[in-house]
C-alpha cells in the first residue's frame, strides 16, 4: 500500500459530510480523521500530525472561529482551511484573521476542493472560492 499523500482532520458536526470528506479524499489517496465538535477538534489538532485542517463554522459546542483561535495558540502547524456555508466577505475575513489559511464556501465542486486540499498540503498558498 502506499503511503498517504497526507493526514488531513475534518472538523464538521454533519456525519454525512464528514463522511464524504473521508470518502473522497481517501480515493486519492489522503488518510482523513473525523472530528464531530470543537473539543474534539481541538483534541485531534494538537495530538496528530496534521497536513491539513478542514473546518466547518457552527458547532453544538462552539465556532470554527473559536476553534480555529484556539488551535492557533498551540503548537500545531497545519494550514486550516475552512469548508463552510457561511459566505459572507465579513466572515471569510474573520476566518482568515482568526489565523486560517484559506476558505471554500459549500458546495464546492470536488475538482475544486481537490486542487485546494492539493494546494494546501502542497504549498498553503492561501486560497478562498466562493
Amino acid at each position: 500500500m502506499d503511503k498517504p499523500k497526507g493526514r488531513i482532520l475534518c472538523v464538521d458536526d454533519d456525519k454525512d459530510t464528514r463522511d464524504m470528506m473521508t470518502s473522497l479524499l481517501g480515493l486519492e489517496g489522503y488518510e482523513v480523521v473525523q472530528a464531530r465538535n470543537v473539543a474534539e477538534g481541538l483534541a485531534l489538532a494538537v495530538s496528530d500530525n496534521l497536513a491539513l485542517i478542514l473546518l466547518d463554522w457552527v458547532f453544538a459546542d462552539g465556532t470554527g472561529i473559536e476553534l480555529c483561535k484556539m488551535i492557533r495558540r498551540t503548537s500545531a502547524a497545519a494550514p486550516i482551511l475552512f469548508y463552510s456555508g457561511m459566505a459572507l466577505k465579513d466572515d471569510i475575513d474573520n476566518a482568515l484573521s482568526a489565523g486560517a489559511q484559506g476558505f471554500m464556501v459549500k458546495p464546492v465542486d470536488f475538482e475544486v476542493l481537490l486542487q485546494n486540499v492539493s494546494r494546501f498540503v502542497g504549498d498553503g498558498s492561501p486560497t478562498i472560492v466562493s
